[in-house]
């Protein structure tokens, strides 16, 4: 699925020209959504009454002595999906996108978001919230200074913050007489009360040693090396994000949807090891294993969730040395530890360690995507024969494709909320569909399919573009080129240790070379049964370099607005690559696609394609064949096998001659042209 919203502001804001998949608002749709400069109001019925919650929460905030409150759209975890008790936003504002920022003063309420959701807000809340459209700390900050005057507090929870965005806004409101003021009490959940959803209590479990890459013991052994191998020693790790401590002790819950996580913090030394959960909730076999070998190293101390602070304070008073992740570790947590006995990096070694799967994590993965292949090439062969009968849409397509992969052995559910997008909605990138808003699949229009599935040996993600009619010269040559970006990107061969954003625009050259590109980000990690955006893989900015052994998507796009939506995603896994010289000690490297669904054969323009590219696409075809034919046949699924082999024919000998003599007739030109080249 899409990368992160960042990634995917940060193109908008550089390229204003390209078509980012935004939907306009049309005249015919604005009974959907509110209008406020009328009396009374015009409401839409989708949206939610506030002002019961907004008066309650400002008596909350008088007598905390503060004018202003901020509320983010995220948790104590930094989580990307949260749980809905942690929704504090949508409670009080009605606006239930992913992303957002809210702020109530003693006269006004506000809430930024960016611009995937500025229709969503104006159908989900009421006229007591002002919608503002510049997405960044400094314009939330700038608003708070003209509404709140000179020497009045505003309130947040430290919990919900991370350390950059408490920074930011220090920053912001620095030599203005306003204070920033953290309150541990969080005013929303004080209003909310006993509405608020309860804690969650379900099992925590142990995954079975068949599903991991190694004993949590081994992993704890290595975490203790890396502390030792520091130019700075430090004496403890702190561990905040939920995948950490799910991963580090191989344990799984089901806390957060889509994600099989549980609350959690872990605080790991030389000699102690310290969980923070809800004890009553650990299975009997999953506290035997933490509890094994008690007294001693490979002890796991369980403590109460909500003592983490505390014992963190009581810790830090020695000497100590904290190691924390700064991208997961809330300013809350991080306000608990002196500066001088901070060891500071943007991810603790439980997050980059995690993220280089071994030889038995790299298989389990491999292994899930052929099941998954299984049920996505069962997915397309029923949308061939049903669409067009009519009988099918967004939302049915992807309710149905989710049931499929709860028959695979080994799923537990799906990774995220599937994208079923036909037409128009496709051009919206993170569109989902729903019961009572959900366009019909036809065979004059593209479909958009991104969906995924966690397994007990691999998450999975997977986007196919597919047309069942006569797509249009230009759908093809879009359509074309975000594939061509795909292969070469895949294909492509790099030194060790290069950054992802090096090597990003491989994937975005044959959408530029004719003024096309795409908004969101081009590829995310992914983890073994953990987040299917999983941290610090990808290919942006602020992710970590390639190394062999990470996994990560490869998702290039095309977005024509009010039309169309083409992407096309695979889940690569970075391995080293065989060249024909060797320059230094380090190896170069390259993906194995692991992703194993062919393309939309009627949409791909050979033409435009080079002969590597279409050997490369025979190649993988080739691997689909063999690594998933058998499976098909083994179930006895026979017309999803034959589909498979229909839709795995290689290109034949005369689209690569075709391709080859375009090279050779481009290299004689330039030859002609320029003889002293």
């Amino acid at each position: 699925m899409p990368s992160s919203f960042w990634s995917s502001w940060a193109w908008m804001l550089l390229l204003p020209g390209c078509a980012m998949g935004l939907k306009k608002q049309s005249s015919s749709a604005q009974s959907d959504i509110r209008n406020c400069s009328v009396s009374p109001p015009f409401l839409p019925p989708t949206a939610t009454e506030t002002s019961t919650q907004l008066n309650a929460l400002r008596q909350r905030m008088q007598s905390y002595n503060i004018s202003a409150y901020i509320i983010p759209a995220t948790d104590a975890h930094m989580s990307e999906y949260i749980a809905k008790r942690d929704e504090r936003l949508a409670w009080i504002s009605g606006f239930t996108g992913s992303s957002g920022t809210g702020v109530v003063t003693l006269k006004k309420a506000a809430l930024w978001t960016d611009s995937r959701y500025w229709t969503q807000a104006e159908r989900q809340m009421d006229c007591n919230w002002e919608l503002q459209k510049m997405f960044w700390t400094n314009a939330i900050g700038k608003w708070i200074l003209q509404e709140i005057p000179a020497g009045e507090n505003i309130g947040l929870d430290p919990f919900l913050f991370s350390i950059a965005l408490w920074k930011d806004y220090t920053r912001v409101l620095q030599d203005s007489s306003r204070g920033l003021v953290p309150i541990e009490d969080n005013l929303v959940d004080l209003v909310w009360g006993t509405q608020r959803p309860p804690p969650p209590t379900g099992k925590i479990y142990l995954l079975p040693n068949a599903f991991t890459g190694s004993t949590w013991q081994e992993k704890v052994s290595d975490i203790r090396s890396q502390m030792e191998q520091h130019s700075r020693s430090p004496t403890a790790v702190l561990l905040s994000a939920l995948e950490e401590t799910a991963w580090l002790f191989n344990l799984r819950g089901d806390d957060i949807p889509y994600n099989p996580v549980f609350y959690s913090y872990a605080l790991l030394t030389a000699s102690d090891i310290s969980l923070f959960v809800d004890r009553s909730r650990l299975t009997a076999e999953a506290l035997q294993s933490l509890r094994a070998v008690c007294p001693g190293p490979l002890c796991v101390q369980v403590e109460d969730y909500d003592q983490v602070r505390a014992r963190l304070h009581a810790f830090a008073q020695g000497d100590v040395r904290v190691w924390i992740g700064t991208e997961y570790t809330t300013y809350g947590l991080y306000g608990a530890i002196p500066k001088d006995k901070l060891v500071e990096s943007s991810y603790s070694p439980v997050m980059t360690t995690k993220a280089v799967k071994n030889a038995k994590e790299q298989e389990l993965l491999r292994v899930a995507h052929v099941r998954d292949a299984v049920a996505v090439i069962q997915y397309l062969l029923w949308l061939e024969k049903n669409v067009p009968k009519g009988s099918v849409d967004e939302f049915s397509g992807a309710r149905y494709v989710d049931k499929l992969r709860r028959e695979q052995e080994h799923c537990q559910g799906a990774s995220f909320q599937t994208i079923s997008a036909s037409g128009l909605n496709a051009a919206l990138a993170h569109y989902s569909p729903s019961n009572t808003s959900s366009q019909k699949l036809t065979v004059d229009e593209m479909y958009l399919s991104d969906s995924g599935g966690q397994y007990l040996d691999g998450t999975t993600d997977i986007t196919r573009t597919v047309h069942w009619g006569e797509p249009t010269a230009f759908q093809k040559e879009a359509y074309t080129r975000v594939l061509m970006g795909n292969i070469d990107l895949a294909r492509l061969v790099f030194p060790s240790e290069t950054p992802g954003r090096v090597i990003e625009a491989f994937a975005r050259r044959a959408l530029w070379e004719i003024g096309l590109n795409y908004g969101h980000g081009t590829g995310h990690g992914i983890g073994n049964f953990l987040s299917v955006h999983e941290w610090p893989v990808g290919f942006q900015s602020n992710n970590v370099p390639l190394a062999k052994g990470m996994f990560t998507s490869i998702e290039p796009g095309y977005y024509q607005e009010g039309e169309f939506g083409i992407r096309i995603e695979d889940i690569a896994l970075v391995v080293e690559a065989q060249t024909k010289h060797q320059a230094g000690e380090k190896a170069y490297l390259t993906f194995e696609v692991v992703s194993l669904v062919p393309y939309a054969r009627n949409l791909i323009d050979t033409s435009f394609m080079s002969e590597e590219q279409i050997q490369h696409l025979n190649t993988y075809y080739e691997t689909i064949r063999q690594r998933v034919g058998p499976e098909l046949q083994r179930r006895q699924l026979e017309e999803e096998y034959e589909w498979l082999r229909r839709n795995t024919q290689p290109f034949s000998q005369g689209a690569m001659l075709a391709a080859s003599l375009g090279t050779l007739a481009a290299t004689s030109l330039v030859s002609t042209l320029l003889p002293d080249r």
